[in-house]
């Protein structure tokens, strides 16, 4: 039997790909032999060794079969493998995985879809993203509001990782309690926040080499690239704001009453903002939606588009 999961989410395929292997373990237990091969480091013949080798009992072979259809020639060694030993492997299974992109022209991937059980795993659109965080609140054993719905996917798109990770923390944090919107980001949007007043202040002071750092540092963290440029976003929103206050002689106390912000984030802005002219911060703001709108079209990576960006402040 040969299986086929593939496609850009690769949470929710990692996730299918457990609930599998679990399947036929509980089925056999103790009778399943589970072999993983990943070609970004094996090499076909050490595959082809493993999958021909007989042994004295009568096992189950399950492998798994990792990052092959963007390499052409060992696709067209599976190709060609899988034709000539189709009556030998009938009796294993074999579960072909790709979350890297390939040519939609590759051989081996037209033939799979013909031959496999094949499942593809697409970005989820919004409905079914809104959904998806619905029910992984419940799995946590909690509740999720709408609007707190909306700001997880403000913060992290649709990366079901950071997602998942942040309503496992959520979920803990609430007990029984229904999450709403202010506790999002409450575990750890303090820490980024202090970081992005300091990532703009050396944006102003023209050190793109420390910015970067800062940025950096979270996302060796662990933190998501999508969740730091919605907090960039949300800072340099904030920056013209009062900029623009001020530009009309406005105080602080006036600036604190006008715009409601949290008063920390309000006098941080209000002595950043005096470090760029309104013009710089409109072309800023520019580039932010602009790498946004990458991100959320699939032209650029959510690292490789906030790293840009801040290079080209």
């Amino acid at each position: 039997m040969i299986l086929f999961l593939y496609g850009q989410d690769s949470f929710r395929s990692r996730k299918k790909l457990k609930e599998i292997i679990e399947q036929h373990q509980k089925v056999r237990p103790g009778g399943l032999n589970l072999f993983y091969h990943d070609f970004l480091e094996d090499n076909f013949s050490d595959f082809r060794s493993q999958i021909e080798n007989q042994s004295m009992f009568v096992e189950k072979k399950l492998v798994v079969i990792e990052n092959v259809l963007d390499n052409q020639d060992l696709s067209q060694k599976f190709l060609e493998y899988l034709k000539e030993k189709e009556k030998l492997l009938r009796d294993d299974i074999l579960i072909f995985f790709e979350v890297k992109e390939f040519n939609l022209n590759n051989s081996l991937f037209t033939f799979l879809k013909k031959i496999a059980q094949t499942q593809e795993f697409k970005p989820l659109a919004l409905p079914a993203l809104r959904l998806w965080i619905r029910q992984e609140a419940k799995e946590q054993g909690t509740e999720i509001e709408d609007p707190a719905i909306d700001q997880l996917i403000a913060f992290f798109n649709n990366d079901l990782w950071s997602l998942s990770s942040e309503i496992k923390k959520l979920a803990s944090l609430k007990a029984d309690r229904k999450i709403e919107i202010s506790d999002i980001g409450l575990l750890s949007r303090a820490k980024i926040e202090t970081n992005i007043f300091k990532t703009i202040d050396a944006v102003a002071s023209g050190d793109k080499k420390n910015a970067l750092k800062l940025i950096n540092q979270h996302l060796e963290e662990g933190d998501s690239p999508t969740y730091l440029l919605a907090m960039v976003n949300y800072q340099f929103r904030n920056l013209l704001l009062i900029k623009d206050l001020l530009e009309k002689k406005n105080s602080l106390d006036v600036i604190l009453k006008l715009t409601r912000l949290n008063p920390f984030v309000a006098r941080k802005g209000y002595f950043l903002s005096q470090k760029f002219t309104f013009k710089k911060l409109k072309i800023i703001y520019s580039q932010i939606l602009d790498t946004d709108f990458k991100i959320k079209t699939g032209k650029i990576s959510p690292r490789q588009g906030l790293e840009l960006m801040i290079s080209g402040f």
